[in-house]
C-alpha cells in the first residue's frame, strides 16, 4: 500500500523546500497543495500524469476523499502545506482521519515562515543575556486563543516572539504587546518572507502600526518582536577560545 506524505514546502522561495520534500512531490501520483500560500513553483518537475488539486477551494472532507480514493487506487498521495505543517498547518485532523482508516502516512518537515522572516532581516532569536526563548503565537481572530495564552500574558516574558496570522489586527497586536514590552521595543513585519516580492518594515512598537498601514500590508506577514532585533549582547560561549567543551580545549592566556 502507498502512503500519504505531508510535505512542508517552506515559506515561499521554491529552493527552500527540502530535498526529501521535493523528491516526494516529483514522484507523486496525486498532489494536494495549499494554493493560497504555497509557491506553485515547488510543483515544477512533478510527473506530467500527476493529478493536482488546489485545497484553497476545498473543505476537509473533500481533501480526505481525494486522499482515501488515491490510496485505494494504489497511488502515491502528497499533501503540500506551506512552511512547516506542524505550525498552524491543521494537519492533525487529517492525520487522525487517516489513522481511523488505517491509511499509513508520514510527515516531511519544512522551513517555517518565522525562520524565513528571521533570515530576511538577518537576525538571531536567541542571544546570550537577551533572550533564550522564542514564543510562536497568534492573536485571537476567527480562531480563538486560550485565555492563558493571550498575547498580553505571553508578552510578560519579554522573550523573542514570532506572531503569525495577526498583521490584519496590528493595532490590537501593539496594544497587547505594549502592556509589557516598552514602546521602544524593536519590531519587524515581513510580508511574504523569501518570496521575490518580499517586503520588510522595521520600527518600534510606537510606530509600527502606522508603517504597516501605509505599506498596505493586511495579510501573509510575519511579525517579529523583541530586543534581539536591535540590541547589545554577550558573545556566545560556543566559540569562546577560553571555554572548554567536548570538542575543544580552552586556549591558555
Amino acid at each position: 500500500m502507498h502512503k500519504v506524505v505531508f510535505v512542508g514546502a517552506g515559506p515561499g522561495d521554491p529552493e527552500l523546500i527540502t530535498m526529501k520534500g521535493k523528491k516526494a512531490i516529483d514522484e507523486a501520483d496525486i498532489i494536494i497543495y495549499a494554493g493560497s500560500l504555497v509557491n506553485k513553483k515547488v510543483l515544477e518537475g512533478c510527473q506530467e500524469s500527476a493529478e493536482i488539486y488546489n485545497s484553497a477551494s476545498m473543505h476537509l472532507d473533500q481533501v480526505l476523499d481525494v486522499m482515501i480514493k488515491g490510496i485505494a487506487d494504489n497511488k502515491q498521495v502528497v499533501r503540500v502545506h506551506t512552511g512547516d505543517p506542524s505550525i498552524y498547518g491543521a494537519i492533525k485532523e487529517q492525520m487522525d482521519a487517516l489513522e481511523a482508516k488505517k491509511i499509513p502516512f508520514e510527515v516531511i518537515p519544512g522551513v517555517s515562515s518565522f525562520c524565513g522572516a528571521a533570515a530576511a532581516i538577518k537576525k538571531e532569536f536567541t542571544l546570550p543575556d537577551v533572550s533564550q526563548t522564542v514564543i510562536l503565537t497568534r492573536i485571537e481572530g476567527r480562531t480563538p486563543v486560550p485565555d492563558k495564552e493571550s498575547l498580553a500574558s505571553l508578552a510578560s516574558h519579554r522573550a523573542s516572539m514570532a506572531i503569525f496570522l495577526s498583521v490584519g489586527m496590528m493595532d490590537k497586536v501593539v496594544g497587547e504587546l505594549g502592556k509589557h514590552y516598552p514602546m521602544t521595543t524593536p519590531i519587524a513585519v515581513i510580508q511574504r518572507a523569501t518570496w521575490e516580492d518580499e517586503k520588510i518594515i522595521i520600527g518600534t512598537l510606537d510606530n509600527i502600526a502606522e508603517q504597516v498601514k501605509e505599506a498596505g500590508i493586511t495579510k501573509t506577514a510575519q511579525i517579529l518582536v523583541g530586543d534581539f532585533i536591535d540590541c547589545d549582547y554577550t558573545l556566545s560561549k560556543l566559540y569562546d577560545q577560553h571555554f572548554t567543551h567536548e570538542y575543544r580545549k580552552a586556549v591558555d592566556v
